[in-house]
């Protein structure tokens, strides 16, 4: 998969469409992330390049309670490759 702006909004449209909100601040986060699964937002580091943010979303996806049905066909698609990605590390 290649690191490029138009992967990583594609990635960020699928939590999107899960109803996940994502904000890009500043912190001291071991992980480069953090989660409030209560309202459903995911905090990433605003300083990772977008290599470091795509890798970041993907590792987080496994997590998310996403359902594939409810998602663009384009998204699911994505998804898809992702969680394959995922699952060959």
């Amino acid at each position: 998969m290649k690191y490029t702006s138009n992967i990583l909004d594609k990635i960020e449209r699928i939590a999107e469409e899960a109803g996940y909100v994502i904000r890009y601040e500043r912190g001291n986060f071991q992980s480069g992330y953090c989660i409030l699964q209560a309202k459903r937002v995911i905090v990433l580091n605003k300083f990772f390049q977008t290599e470091g943010r795509i890798n970041t979303l993907i590792d987080l996806m496994p997590q998310l309670d996403i359902n594939f049905d409810a998602l663009t066909h384009e998204s699911q698609k994505m998804y898809e490759e992702v969680m394959a990605a995922e699952a060959a590390k």
